[in-house]
């Protein structure tokens, strides 16, 4: 693969070589033909008289030594943490103390996937995902407040296909009955990033009613004492459910949506449930539900007062409302 801005790839310097080495044509014409300088079209030339077609190929500019570079044994150990812990350059560079861009660059070097690509126990290659370069962060706490739902599989009695496969989940997945769903909650304050997480059974107004109202005491015990807007997106129940919109009111709070089908709009709450599954969910195996459910709390305490967040410089949530 050719450098991005060259003006020749492999193939139109082979056919530079072919026009003046076989064609017999000169050098100025050829390289004027071809859209490029004369300096350029020797560059090739006595690049191909040297090397052969081999030497048409794009060099790497790395240096031929690196006295400075990282050691191995302090690679192995960042990259053991990585393998371990599944963490990004920040939380590895505060356990290792090593910089964060030198985890990066030895990230990059080794080719490892963002933890996005990754499923959160095995740490195989799943998916890939879109980034978006535009960014925002409002000024003050309480300033806007993000909430959305996000639906999991309840865990049966014993564990999931997580703990035990998915051949010995199969072969028993018509002989049990249906266990649905959990609804887990969440809502992030956009500046300082405090979160609050219920899991209830369903997404019904009232239910999301209940939850805004309860997590507006939460943010009120930790600082923020006003909301001044909340943005969902367009389910049912944020739309449409007078007990939400009458919770809303009695914050004396404005409602927002995002725009059909645009879900970075709400992009702090939905990379907070990536957050969840990642951490909490989805982490390690669980033997019931319910042993999921009891640990939400420890590790919502946790995020919120101990976890480093990377739009926070490496600091928790709760420092930005203190």
């Amino acid at each position: 693969m050719s450098h991005p801005k060259a003006r020749l790839n492999v193939n139109g310097r082979l056919l530079l070589v072919q026009r003046v080495r076989v064609q017999g044509w000169p050098v100025a014409h050829a390289a004027k033909a071809m859209g490029i300088s004369r300096q350029c079209a020797h560059h090739w030339l006595k690049r191909y008289d040297q090397y052969g077609e081999s030497g048409l190929h794009d060099r790497s500019s790395r240096p031929h030594t690196m006295p400075r570079r990282t050691s191995p044994a302090v690679e192995a150990r960042v990259l053991a943490h990585r393998a371990q812990y599944r963490r990004g350059p920040a939380r590895i560079a505060a356990a290792t103390n090593v910089p964060a861009r030198t985890v990066t660059a030895i990230l990059r070097r080794h080719h490892m996937p963002p933890l996005a690509h990754l499923d959160p126990i095995t740490g195989a290659v799943i998916r890939g995902s879109q980034a978006s370069r535009r960014r925002y962060e409002r000024q003050r706490p309480g300033e806007l407040i993000h909430i959305d739902v996000k639906k999991i599989g309840k865990i049966p009695d014993g564990g999931g296909w997580r703990l035990h496969g998915r051949a010995a989940t199969s072969a028993a997945k018509n002989k049990r009955e249906r266990i649905g769903y959990d609804y887990v909650h969440a809502a992030v304050d956009d500046c300082s990033r405090l979160a609050y997480v219920e899991i209830h059974d369903d997404e019904k107004g009232t239910t999301c009613a209940g939850f805004l109202t309860r997590a507006a005491a939460f943010f009120a015990s930790q600082g923020i004492t006003r909301i001044e807007r909340i943005i969902t997106d367009n389910a049912f129940a944020y739309r449409n459910s007078r007990d939400f919109k009458a919770a809303v009111k009695a914050m004396d709070a404005k409602q927002k949506f995002i725009k059909p089908h645009c879900p970075w709009q709400n992009g702090k709450v939905e990379r907070l449930n990536r957050t969840l599954a990642l951490e909490w969910a989805y982490r390690q195996p669980f033997t019931s539900n319910q042993a999921r459910r009891d640990a939400l709390a420890d590790w919502l305490t946790f995020y919120n007062t101990e976890r480093g967040h990377s739009a926070l410089n490496g600091k928790p949530p709760i420092t930005r409302v203190s």
